[in-house]
Order: C-alpha cells, then sequence, then structure tokens
C-alpha cells in the first residue's frame, strides 16, 4: 500500500514533539503539506529541522501558539484557514484519584483535551465537508476504554473523545469526510522515556527494559508485553488520513497492543 497525500493539508495539533511529532512526520513522508504546532517557536522550529532530517522534501510550516485557548485557535486559523486534514492530538495526561483530583484540575484536563479538539473540528469540518473530502482523528487512549483509577480525569477526557468523535461522524455521514478516534497504549514518547528514566538509572536498566517492566506492571493485559513506538501509533493514524480508508469512519481503531481485552 501506498499511501499518497499530496496536494493535502494536515493540521497536526501538538505536534512538536512525542506522538503528534511522529504523526506529523508521517503525514509530511506521504506529501502532506503539514502544519507543525506548539507553544514554542523554538519547539516547532527544532520539530521541523528534525523531520527535514528524515524527510528532505517534506512541506513544512510553522505556526506556534497555544490551542489550548480560543486565542491560540483563533490565530492558527487565521493562518491555514483551511485544511483537508486534522489530528486532535494535543493532550496532558497526569496522575490524580477521586480525592486528589481539585476542580480545576478537572477543567484543565477537559479544556485542553477535549474542547481543543471540539474548537478545531468546528472551525475546519464544514469546509471539508463542502469540499466533500477530510480527515478528523481524534487522539484518544486505551485509558478511554480502561479507566484508570488513579487518572481519572484523564481517563474521562479520552472517554469523551470518543464519544465526541463518534457523534461528529454520524454528522457528517454521506459527506466524504471521515472522523475516527485512535486509541494508543503505553508509548515510548520523549515523556514516557523521562518519567522511567530516574527508575532505570537507579536499577541499572536501560530506558527501554523500565519502560516495558512499567508496561507490564501497570498493564498486566498487554499482549505485546512492552509501550509501543510512537511511529508504531502514527502508522495507525497516517493510515486512517489515506484515502486508502474511506470506508473507515465512527470507529475506535486500537494500536494499545491488546490491552484492552475486547474481540471487538
Amino acid at each position: 500500500m501506498q499511501i499518497d497525500l499530496s496536494g493535502r493539508t494536515a493540521i497536526v495539533s501538538g505536534s512538536s514533539g512525542g506522538i503528534g511529532f511522529a504523526i506529523a512526520e508521517g503525514l509530511a513522508a506521504s506529501g502532506a503539506d503539514t502544519i507543525i504546532t506548539g507553544r514554542s517557536k523554538d519547539a516547532v522550529d527544532n520539530a521541523i529541522a528534525r523531520i527535514r532530517e528524515n524527510v528532505a522534501d517534506a512541506k513544512l510550516h510553522s505556526v506556534p501558539g497555544d490551542l489550548s485557548t480560543q486565542a491560540g485557535i483563533d490565530a492558527l486559523i487565521k493562518a491555514v484557514p483551511d485544511a483537508d486534514i486534522l489530528v486532535n492530538n494535543l493532550g496532558v495526561f497526569g496522575p490524580g484519584d477521586l480525592f486528589t483530583t481539585r476542580d480545576e484540575d478537572w477543567e484543565r484536563y477537559f479544556n485542553i483535551n477535549v474542547m481543543s479538539g471540539i474548537r478545531l473540528t468546528r472551525a475546519y469540518l464544514q469546509g471539508m465537508m463542502a469540499r466533500e473530502w477530510g480527515r478528523v482523528v481524534f487522539m484518544s487512549s486505551e485509558s478511554g476504554l480502561k479507566i484508570p483509577p488513579d487518572m481519572l480525569a484523564y481517563g474521562f477526557s479520552k472517554t469523551a473523545q470518543l464519544s465526541i468523535a463518534r457523534g461528529i461522524a454520524k454528522f457528517a455521514a454521506g459527506s466524504g469526510v471521515t472522523v475516527n478516534s485512535v486509541l494508543p497504549g503505553p508509548t515510548a514518547s520523549e515523556g514516557a522515556r523521562k518519567m522511567v528514566a530516574e527508575t532505570a538509572k537507579k536499577e541499572g536498566k536501560t530506558i527501554e527494559q523500565a519502560l516495558n517492566e512499567f508496561v507490564m506492571a501497570t498493564r498486566g493485559s498487554s499482549i505485546i508485553q512492552r509501550a509501543a513506538s510512537t511511529d508504531e501509533v502514527a502508522n495507525m493514524v497516517v493510515y486512517a488520513c489515506s484515502p486508502q480508508a474511506s470506508a473507515t469512519t465512527g470507529a475506535a481503531l486500537r494500536v494499545d497492543g491488546g490491552i484492552v481485552d475486547s474481540i471487538a
């Protein structure tokens, strides 16, 4: 299968690092004009330089800004009025159970993880529907199905994304626009590697060993029994954004390594 996104404009929110970076690189390698976003101009510029090391002819554009705010989204819309592909990747995660998660934490997770995707989709979906082609992907998580009690607000926000994506897919029925969720499991992103780095050093292990042990300690149902790479997650997203995925919509596409114990 050869995915060709030439002539398509793709926006990936939160794409200066982690899974978002890998998705942006994958879309750019497939020929899409790819918009790199992030809070810091330096981080966005660094991401663009890194992608160009691997994809010399990549068509990349820098639009730094805080997409957790309406002002940041307005600035993006002004810079990029139309898009064919939108990947709602921006998100935050962290620990917190029912008793330790404050009201302002709940609001923060909802505003960043949920509302950023709603606002961006509202801004770009109408144009996609008018052109009768578009791809929208919400980056959810296996935690949206297998709710972690020690990351309750995060899990709630990821479940919300599943509901929203399914509803928008039905709203866009028959338009040529597909809307899906992608659900990664534990992934060896920069943030995850940093999280286990100190433990790995103390125990004389590689970061990969420490990360895989963390996966099995916290997600023992994993079938692959390791963390996924960011590229493995990005591959699913790039496919969902491709012309070849035209009959896949309203779906929750799992890249969780088999953690969710379901045959459906």
